[in-house]
C-alpha cells in the first residue's frame, strides 16, 4: 500500500483532480458505491494535497461540487427509473440493505439525505431512494448541498492531516482503500493517457508553411 501511494505522487495534479471527482461523482449517480466507497478516494486526494502536489482548497471545491452533482444525477435516475432498478440483480443482491436504507429515509425524511452522507452504502442508495419516493427535488437539495459540504471538506482535511504519514493513511484506508487506491489509479492513467493522445496527435505541431508546403505537394 505504501509502495502505491509513493507512486501516486507522480501523477500530475489535474488528472488527479478529475479521477477523484469521476470517484465521487460516480458514487451516487451510477451506485458505484456498491463496490467503492467515495471517500477513499477523496483521503486518497487529501494526503496528495498534504505533499503539495494538488492545492487543498481546490480538491475541497472539487469535491463538495462532485458530491452534490453525483446525488443529483442519482436522485433524476431514482425518480425516472427507480421501480425497474429495483428488479436488477445489482440492487436484489443488496436487498435487505437496500429495505433498510429505504425504512431509514421514510423514518427521518429529507435529512436522511445529510445523515446517510456519512454512511458509505447510504450515499450509493439513498438520492435514488428519494428520487423514487417522490420527495421535492428542492428539499433534496439542500439537505444534499449541506451533506456533500461536510462530509467533502471533512474528508478532505482528514486525509490532508493523515498526510504526514503514510502508514496512518493506509491504516485510515483499509482493504477497502486498497481497491479505491487502484481505482483512482486506473482512471488517473487513463486520463493521462487521452490527455497524452490528444496533446501528440499527428499534424499538431506542424507549423503552418509546412502545413501548406504539404498541400501544394499533394
Amino acid at each position: 500500500m505504501t509502495g502505491f501511494l509513493q507512486s501516486l505522487l507522480h501523477v500530475p495534479a489535474p488528472v488527479v483532480l478529475s479521477s477523484v471527482a469521476a470517484l465521487v461523482f460516480g458514487e451516487a449517480a451510477v451506485f458505484l458505491g456498491f463496490v467503492l466507497p467515495g471517500e477513499t478516494a477523496v483521503l486518497l486526494g487529501g494526503f496528495l494535497a498534504s505533499t503539495g502536489r494538488v492545492s487543498v482548497v481546490g480538491l475541497a471545491i472539487v469535491v463538495v461540487v462532485a458530491a452534490v452533482v453525483g446525488d443529483s444525477v442519482g436522485y433524476e435516475v431514482g425518480k425516472r427509473l427507480g421501480p425497474r432498478l429495483l428488479r436488477t440483480r445489482m440492487f436484489q443482491r443488496h436487498q435487505e440493505r437496500v429495505d433498510r436504507a429505504r425504512a431509514f429515509l421514510d423514518g427521518r425524511g429529507a435529512s436522511a439525505i445529510f445523515v446517510g452522507r456519512f454512511t458509505a452504502f447510504l450515499r450509493a442508495v439513498t438520492p435514488g431512494l428519494a428520487g423514487l419516493s417522490g420527495m421535492r427535488y428542492r428539499r433534496f437539495l439542500a439537505w444534499n448541498a449541506a451533506g456533500g459540504l461536510v462530509w467533502g471538506v471533512g474528508c478532505v482535511v482528514a486525509g490532508y492531516v493523515a498526510g504526514s504519514s503514510y502508514e496512518q493513511v493506509a491504516g485510515y484506508l483499509g482493504q477497502g482503500g486498497a481497491v479505491a487506491a487502484a481505482a483512482l489509479g486506473v482512471v488517473a492513467f487513463a486520463v493521462w493517457r487521452v490527455a497524452r493522445r490528444r496533446a501528440g496527435r499527428p499534424g499538431d505541431d506542424v507549423p503552418d508553411g509546412g502545413r501548406e508546403t504539404a498541400q501544394h505537394g499533394r
